[in-house]
Order: structure tokens, then C-alpha cells, then sequence
């Protein structure tokens, strides 16, 4: 008998929780030797591309018949910080409790990374026909830019996904209930990040001398107008998944959330959805959220310049000057100086071709699955994959509890995963490699 952990993707995440990828500083090496020495007892060879050997990302490769292309899996190692969070239990233990894996990455995104070894492995220890190559690619560095993952991979080594088209990755395949409706979305789409830095100047001074229209005044004028909606934006991908939740809904709550379609009508609804609505929110309209400020560092100076960072996020379709041009009515101040400090803007078309059977998969493994198309608010690597015009499907299922809140959860303290989604969600990934073509 050969070896058997591709049974257990459960342990396969403990495993990888326990080690502390916290990025930065990242430190994933050991992490990914990990991985590498659970493929390498299967017999499958691997390589490790680095731009830093303290964190490298992961290659290997099974053949396919040759009858489609090769088919990837990714996902990345590294994981947010749980500074200043309050947990129960300790994050980086992977225990089980009450039927769950504690931890950070238990969501994002250690637990897709597990489903895709254990359903990798599995089809190396089942001589599982495959249509075409499967690629398993594991990531360091998605949490901080990609700089040393995906971003670097695909700039200097792009040979290595040659004739890739589609892909598995984050975030998508996990049920949400909306209306006593069981939605599982699947990402097709995602928003693309900017960061923006706003310099706000004034008179400057010693702080026993208050001035008036200064700086800080003005600051308070930028933060209050960003604390308003930009326009309403309803695009391709936005249109038909909310047009497949009210597909399912009944009467009046199907009327209601079609409303959001109309531009004259949809923050009106928005408002009148509350907290339901803010999913909705960031899928029809530019953000710009206010993050880090840097004014004085002397309690005694009124400083003359101010910078204000700001993490844009911009729907598919639209490009920096767009955003820009919003922004800047926005603020309606001439002297407010916006510069990009970095963007990552793909122009790409979403390409469903594989979308009915990532959804038919779904809807084997649990009867009352309502599978739609998703637009992820955030961004993942993606974009990097994007530039060699890779489509991602986000696909790492989960079978979540009815009053489990996936989105809320991510990033948090006291991120967990049940048990139960792990084989779920290995289950249907092992289905998709088989039927992609």
C-alpha cells in the first residue's frame, strides 16, 4: 500500500496552519518543503522557483491524454497578520474543536491549498485520467502584492504555464444563504486594486498658533466626501449574477433586488438592503477606502502636508484614468494632488466556458445548491495569471453551516473551516480536473 493523506485533507490542513506564513514577513519556505515532501512520497517531481529561497513557490506537474490543455491549480501559503485580534484558540495550532479547524488560513486560503494537494494526490495514486497536464502551483507572497509569487512567476518565467487557459484558484465554490436559498458563488471576475496617495496642502505653523483652513481642515473635507458612494456602474458580470439570485427569489424580494440594476434606483435599494446589501454595494461601484494617514510626528507642529493613502478598488472594464477622473469629482478640490502609488489593471474578458460544469459539479454534491456567477470585491492572483491570458474559475467548495458568514470571517479573529468542507470541497475539485477539456 502506497500512501494515504490524500484521504485526509484534514490533516493536510492542520498541517499547514501550524506553520506561521504571516506575511510579512512571509517565510513560507518551510511551509511549501512541506508540500513538496507530501508529492515527493507520491513519486511526483517538483521544483521550487524563487526570487528570495526563504520564499519560494512550488511547480509540479501530472500528464494528461494530451486531449485539452493543462489545467492549474494554485493557491498561496501565506497568510494576514492576527495582531491586535482576540482569539479563542490559538491561530497557528490547527486544532479541531466542535467540529472545526481553527486557524489562520483555515479560510483563506490554506484550506483551498489542502483540497488541491489532497485532490492532486489523488490522482496520482488513483492513475486518474486526466484530459489534459494538471499543474499544482503553490504561491508565497499573495497577501502583500505578489511580488515574490505570482507577479514574479509570471513576468520572468511565463514559459512555465505555457498553454494554460483556465484555472482553479481563490475565492469562489462556497454556499451562502440569501432568502432561505442555498448560493454558491463561483468566481468569474474580480476587481482590480489601486492604491491611491492623496497630498492634502496648508499653512503649517507651531501648534500655539491654530490656523484656519489648514491641512488638516481640508483632510477632514477629503474624508468626508470619500465616505460617499461613487457612481453607480452595473457591468456584464455584476448584471448576471445578480440576475441569477433573483432567478431563485420570490416575489416582492425578486422585484426588489432587481432594482439594483437600475442606476436611478440602486442606492436607494442598497440602503433599504442595510447590511445584506454591502456585497451588492462594492459590485456596482468604484471604492476608495481611506487606510493610512501620515501627518505630523510632533504633537506641537501643524503639519503643511498631509498624505492620505487610499485602497482603490476598480470594476472589471474600467482602467486607472477612469477611476481617476470619478475620484477626482469626487473630492472637487483642484488642490488635492492624487498619484497612483500602484496599480494592477488587467484588461481581460471573463470567459465562463467552464463555468456550467464547476456548477453541475455543485449541484451533485449538494442537492439544494443554487450555483451563480461571482465577482470577488477583492483581488487574488489572478490578475498576475490574467496577463497570460489565464481564466480563473474561483473554485475551493465549502458546504458551509446555513448561518456561517464566509466573508466576514476571512481575515478575522477566529477563522475556522468544519471538517466537513474539506472532503467536500476535494471532492468536487477531483470531479473538475477530470472534466475540464
Amino acid at each position: 500500500m502506497g500512501p494515504s493523506i490524500h484521504k485526509k485533507p484534514d490533516q493536510i490542513l492542520q498541517k499547514l496552519i501550524q506553520f506561521n506564513t504571516t506575511n510579512p514577513p512571509g517565510h513560507e519556505r518551510a511551509c511549501i518543503e512541506y508540500i513538496q515532501s507530501l508529492l515527493t512520497e507520491y513519486g511526483i517531481e517538483s521544483r521550487l522557483v524563487s526570487l528570495d529561497e526563504n520564499r519560494p513557490n512550488l511547480i509540479a506537474r501530472l500528464k494528461g491524454e494530451g486531449d485539452a490543455p493543462p489545467l492549474m491549480l494554485y493557491g498561496h501559503v501565506d497568510v494576514v497578520t492576527t495582531e491586535n485580534q482576540d482569539w479563542s484558540h490559538d491561530p497557528f495550532s490547527g486544532d479541531i474543536i466542535d467540529g472545526y479547524i481553527w486557524g489562520r488560513g483555515a479560510l483563506d486560503m490554506k484550506s483551498g491549498v489542502a483540497m488541491m494537494i489532497a485532490a492532486f494526490l489523488q490522482a496520482k495514486a488513483e492513475k486518474t485520467p486526466l484530459p489534459g497536464d494538471l499543474l499544482l502551483v503553490i504561491l508565497s507572497d499573495e497577501e502583500n502584492g505578489g511580488d515574490y509569487g505570482a507577479k514574479y512567476l509570471t513576468e520572468e518565467h511565463p514559459h512555465l504555464f505555457e498553454g494554460v487557459k483556465y484555472a482553479l484558484g481563490e475565492f469562489g465554490g462556497f454556499s451562502m444563504e440569501l432568502a432561505n436559498k442555498r448560493f454558491y458563488p463561483i468566481m468569474v471576475a474580480e476587481k482590480q486594486s489601486s492604491w491611491v496617495k492623496l497630498t492634502i496642502r496648508g499653512p503649517g505653523g507651531h501648534g500655539s498658533m491654530p490656523v484656519k483652513d489648514g491641512a488638516m481642515a481640508k483632510l477632514g473635507q477629503v474624508l468626508e466626501k470619500l465616505n460617499q458612494p461613487l457612481p453607480v456602474h452595473i457591468t456584464p458580470e455584476a448584471r448576471e449574477m445578480i440576475k441569477a439570485i433573483t432567478k431563485e427569489l420570490s416575489l416582492p424580494k425578486k422585484l426588489v433586488l432587481r432594482q439594483l440594476l437600475n442606476p436611478k434606483k440602486t442606492e436607494k435599494v442598497l440602503k433599504m438592503l442595510g447590511d445584506k446589501g454591502k456585497m451588492f454595494g462594492s459590485l456596482l461601484h468604484h471604492t476608495a477606502s481611506p487606510t493610512v494617514l501620515r501627518a505630523s510626528d510632533k504633537i506641537n507642529v501643524i503639519p503643511s502636508e498631509i498624505t492620505l493613502e487610499v485602497d482603490g478598488r476598480i470594476l472589471p472594464g474600467y482602467t486607472e484614468e477612469d477611476f481617476a477622473e470619478e475620484l477626482r469629482e469626487l473630492i472637487d478640490d483642484d488642490s488635492v494632488e492624487i498619484e497612483f502609488i500602484r496599480s494592477d489593471i488587467v484588461e481581460t474578458e471573463t470567459d465562463k466556458t467552464h463555468f456550467n460544469t464547476l456548477a453541475q459539479i455543485l449541484k451533485e454534491n449538494d442537492k439544494k445548491a443554487k450555483p451563480i456567477p461571482y465577482v470577488l470585491p477583492g483581488v487574488t492572483d489572478g490578475r498576475f495569471f490574467s496577463n497570460l491570458g489565464i481564466q480563473t474559475y474561483g473554485f475551493t467548495p465549502m458546504n458551509l453551516p446555513p448561518d456561517f458568514n464566509f466573508t466576514a470571517s476571512v481575515h478575522a479573529a477566529d477563522e475556522r473551516i468544519p471538517v466537513e468542507c474539506l472532503y467536500f470541497g476535494t471532492e468536487a475539485i477531483f470531479k473538475a480536473v477530470q472534466r475540464i477539456k
